[in-house]
């Protein structure tokens, strides 16, 4: 059963962040190279993206000495990547989980995750065109792009279109080509 991130362990992140930013021979040599570590990769944050393997370990904190909090167990998840620490990602999941995991364990690929209730997916961008299936909660597929409030989605097969409101793993307005 996942535990929630207490206040000392929010403490604990807050003063390891600090011994590392003095003491962790990676971030000097970033440093060194004037790279800012708190920014590694120099992609946009927020951003979603995947799990790329079946179990991954959120820890308090961004290294591997950092106590396990939640392990996730969903191959092509979405995530959305909130905070950066050299190789280090910190996530959020749909339901506000966050922990830190080593980059290698996400993709760059983009998923959704079906949020609510059963969720038709459309033939065509429209509400009105023909449903070739029907997702039920806590599914996930992968998103291939979206214009305006529809995405075309692949959910097990089944490739069609969804609103952007039906799944979590966009944000509002976000084009996707």
């Amino acid at each position: 059963m996942p535990v929630r991130r207490s206040v000392l362990a929010s403490l604990a992140l807050i003063a390891g962040l600090g011994v590392g930013l003095v003491a962790g021979g990676g971030v000097t040599a970033l440093a060194a190279e004037g790279k800012d570590p708190t920014h590694a990769s120099g992609l946009p944050i927020p951003r979603f993206v995947t799990v790329r393997v079946g179990e991954v370990n959120l820890r308090s904190g961004p290294n591997g000495s950092y106590p396990i909090e939640w392990v996730f167990k969903r191959k092509d998840m979405p995530v959305e990547i909130i905070q950066e620490f050299d190789t280090w990602r910190r996530i959020r999941d749909w339901e506000g989980a966050e922990g830190w995991v080593h980059q290698s364990a996400l993709s760059g690929r983009r998923g959704i995750l079906i949020v609510g209730q059963t969720r038709a997916i459309h033939e065509s961008p429209r509400g009105d065109s023909a449903v070739v299936a029907r997702a039920e909660p806590g599914v996930v597929g992968s998103l291939k792009k979206c214009r305006d409030e529809w995405c075309e989605v692949d959910v097990k097969g089944y490739r069609g279109w969804m609103k952007r409101t039906d799944f979590w793993g966009t944000y509002p307005g976000e084009k996707i080509e």
